[in-house]
């Protein structure tokens, strides 16, 4: 969910004031992320929500992400705009899914009994591209996507979009060193300054 442009700007920036540090770079979604921390495959993470409902992690906030509802020009949803509450149920809803246990069984944000699941944020937005569904998307991640008028946004009456909370975690046992914490404050300014805008 995090913008790309925020972890590249930061990433540049790390890698001009940490020139010796290894990085490991895990590009997940929902759960997976606090797996990654909690099997210490990771020290730190950008999460969602969820973590903070897990005893063995410590979470800062980092910011948050417009989350807006968009499909294809062309799809029948956008058609028909306005929409009445209920419209969504009735069409293809492209919701990301988790690659680890953590979420099994939870929905987010799913309010469509016809569901595809997908774990890659990207290929949910080709697919919405192609007209196949609507689903939530990140605003930053389709700025592009809504000028260029290749998806529209749904102004859905019962979809929940709104901002989506993200965090930096880590294992309360570990907590990050002078580079992971310098990371986290980046995505903390980054997020500050796309806020301001």
């Amino acid at each position: 969910m995090m913008p790309s442009a925020w972890f590249a700007e930061t990433l540049r920036a790390f890698h001009c004031e940490f020139p010796t540090v290894e990085l490991n770079l895990h590009v997940e979604a929902l759960g997976a992320v606090t797996a990654l921390v909690l099997e210490q495959k990771a020290v730190i993470g950008i999460s969602g929500p969820l973590s903070a409902e897990m005893p063995d992690i410590d979470s800062t906030v980092i910011g948050s992400v417009p989350l807006i509802a968009v499909a294809s020009p062309d799809h029948p949803l956008a058609k028909a705009q306005p929409l009445k509450p209920g419209m969504g149920r009735d069409h293809i809803q492209l919701v990301l899914t988790d690659r680890s246990p953590l979420t099994e069984g939870r929905e987010f944000g799913v309010i469509s009994s016809r569901k595809w699941r997908l774990a890659d944020l990207g290929a949910k937005l080709a697919l919405l591209k192609e007209g196949i569904g609507w689903g939530n998307m990140p605003k930053p991640m389709i700025e592009g996507e809504l000028a260029a008028g290749q998806l529209v946004k749904l102004a859905m009456p019962d979809d929940i979009g709104g901002d989506y909370r993200l965090s930096g975690i880590y294992r309360t046992d570990t907590p990050p060193g002078p580079a992971a914490a310098w990371i986290l404050e980046r995505f903390r300014e980054a997020a500050n300054k796309e806020r301001k805008g």
